[in-house]
């Protein structure tokens, strides 16, 4: 979804990975970033933490009519649905990066 955003232009590739990664472990709360994460990564947790909180933003608005091909793409059961996630809300997003 970050190709269709200008916003996200400037981010490196690895980094949107990395968060995406972190953001999706988190919203199926499945653990936290690891020292073997940050390892391979080359990120800490908290060199993620303000893109994951933009990722999950991007998630919660609208997309717009004209670029609703990732979103049906994703939406289909051979890639699990995962467009239609709902997003985490920001409060409990900010909780689970503190701990």
């Amino acid at each position: 979804m970050t190709l269709q955003e200008y916003d996200y232009v400037q981010e490196r590739p690895s980094k949107l990975a990395a968060s995406s990664l972190l953001l999706a472990l988190t919203m199926k709360n499945l653990g936290g970033w690891t020292p073997t994460l940050e390892y391979y990564s080359g990120y800490c947790a908290q060199d993620l933490h303000p893109l994951v909180k933009r990722l999950n933003f991007l998630l919660t608005y609208q997309p717009c009519d004209k670029l609703k091909a990732v979103r049906t793409k994703y939406s289909h059961r051979v890639f699990f649905e995962v467009a239609k996630m709902t997003p985490m809300d920001m409060m409990k997003l900010e909780e689970k990066l503190k701990s």
